[in-house]
């Protein structure tokens, strides 16, 4: 019987081989050119480890990704037989044969789970754009919460549009911006993947087109192709400046995507900020061509420069809710333990995605939303934000310093807002990088968890999560890491130093 779940074609594996660093058949080592197997064999175990090839994926046979790939079939044959030394290649007779993962290695993913605390001893994780907790704010809301939470316990506990109070607390929010906002606009949800899990559900069958920035938050792409949307990918525009509005229009005219999902504060990977003009224009494209316009405010927030009027939000250019859903939560302006999102729209679409939950997880906890709702009356919710924005401007401000001194040949824009930042690696591959760092104790994201079909493979993505000495020294390991993938020098797990924060 087969041991394998899915296929890679041979013109696929090609296309992702090749969007790697191109360089990289031509790194030296001890003054010489690396073998052709040996730079295949690292270019598929860099796509198995990065999950843009799936595990237990059939390969194509040598002879068809010789051809497809242009190289002899001899440098396939051995490249997988270094691969199959390795642990990452199985095969048999009559199957072919399928990736793999050596025993104790972690199965690969789009994003990157955050670190358990006890390794913050060894690892410096840039890998969850999370801060600690605001406190004492996170105490108080949650003492609060409990003071009110004997009115609810004698209730049934199921809130499926979320808690009255907060529903309204949140509506008032959006009202005191500029945005008329009702309750009956409001749907609470288990942080802001649920809200945009729900909506998918609500408005796209598989195989139907979603748009999406290129590039985009990578937990959000992976829940996308999850639900079996064809993801079309919009570049931003030049430089980073916010969207590029032609773009949109031709993709929404050409592709007819069902449903377009855009960061339009401070967005997640690139920091970038659209501006107003681009926001109104937006949502004159998307409700034209009859495409539903998903914007997610988790970012909203967190702007750290404060010389500039932030633009309005989306939804304050579509007052009837015809064309855009907005998506917020308290895990990035708040704290990401707190797993409470919302959806705001249109009532009739509220009432649609409040009567789908009956099939997923029926509502949100009970004691969250009574936190963030204490915070949100009592004035504790600015207070809060306002301790993450200093420490996420002070990190940045420690992670750009850091960056500029030890990697002076990485090329990347200092957003205004936000908690990360999007780093050109110098031309080499962010996925080896990545890896590198790892072995050398730090963790980071590679562009390629923030596209489409292998794209920014030269990026990797920072947040603004450390500060002081641990910037530094997450700069100094990422240096390194660099160095070795220049020169192609091999990386030795044991070569992890510890440092402790």
């Amino acid at each position: 019987m087969a041991q394998w779940t899915s296929a890679v074609g041979a013109p696929q594996l090609a296309r992702l081989l090749r969007s790697q660093d191109p360089r990289a058949a031509e790194l030296a080592v001890g003054g010489r050119k690396l073998p052709a197997y040996r730079s295949l064999a690292d270019g598929v175990r860099l796509l198995v480890l990065e999950g843009r090839v799936p595990v237990a994926a059939r390969l194509p046979a040598e002879r068809e990704l010789a051809a497809a790939f242009g190289v002899s079939r001899t440098t396939v044959a051995a490249a997988y037989e270094a691969l199959r030394a390795e642990g990452f290649l199985e095969s048999r007779r009559g199957s072919g044969s399928w990736t793999a993962v050596p025993a104790g290695n972690p199965l690969p993913t789009r994003g990157l789970e955050p670190l358990p605390p006890e390794a913050a001893g060894s690892m410096i994780d840039l890998g969850c754009a999370a801060l600690p907790a605001p406190e004492p704010w996170l105490t108080r809301a949650v003492q609060g919460a409990m003071a009110d939470l004997p009115l609810y316990a004698h209730t049934h506990g199921d809130y499926p549009a979320g808690l009255p109070v907060l529903r309204q607390a949140l509506a008032d929010r959006y009202t005191a911006r500029g945005i008329p906002t009702m309750p009956e606009q409001i749907m609470v949800t288990t942080g802001a993947m649920g809200a945009v899990a729900a909506i998918c559900r609500l408005f796209t069958s598989p195989g139907e087109r979603v748009a999406v920035d290129s590039p985009s938050y990578a937990n959000i792409l992976q829940l996308m192709r999850d639900a079996g949307a064809r993801l079309v990918p919009v570049a931003l525009g030049e430089r980073l400046a916010g969207w590029d509005i032609p773009v949109w229009r031709q993709v929404m005219r050409d592709a007819a995507p069902r449903m377009a999902y855009v960061v339009a504060d401070f967005h997640n990977p690139t920091g970038t900020l659209a501006t107003e003009e681009q926001r109104r224009r937006l949502v004159d494209a998307a409700r034209s061509a009859g495409t539903l316009l998903v914007v997610d405010e988790t970012m909203t927030e967190l702007q750290l420069d404060e010389d500039a009027e932030p633009p309005r939000q989306v939804c304050a250019f579509d007052p009837a809710g015809s064309a855009v859903i907005t998506v917020g939560s308290a895990s990035k302006a708040f704290w990401a333990g707190m797993r409470i999102g919302w959806v705001r729209a249109a009532p009739d679409v509220i009432r649609s995605l409040v009567a789908a939950r009956a099939y997923s997880d029926l509502g949100s906890p009970v004691l969250e939303q009574l936190a963030i709702a204490s915070l949100l009356e009592t004035g504790g919710w600015e207070a809060a934000v306002g301790i993450r924005r200093e420490q996420a401007r002070e990190n940045r401000d420690a992670i750009v310093a850091a960056l500029r001194k030890h990697v002076p040949d990485w090329e990347f824009s200092v957003p205004r807002g936000g908690l990360t930042l999007w780093a050109r690696t110098g031309g080499l591959s962010g996925s080896r990088i990545a890896e590198a760092g790892e072995r050398l104790g730090v963790r980071v994201p590679s562009g390629p968890r923030f596209g489409v079909d292998g794209a920014f493979e030269g990026f990797v993505r920072l947040p603004f999560t450390v500060n002081g000495a641990v910037a530094d020294e997450a700069a100094v390991r990422l240096a390194g890491a660099a160095r070795l993938v220049a020169t192609g020098a091999p990386v030795e797990s044991g070569a992890r130093q510890a440092f402790v924060a």
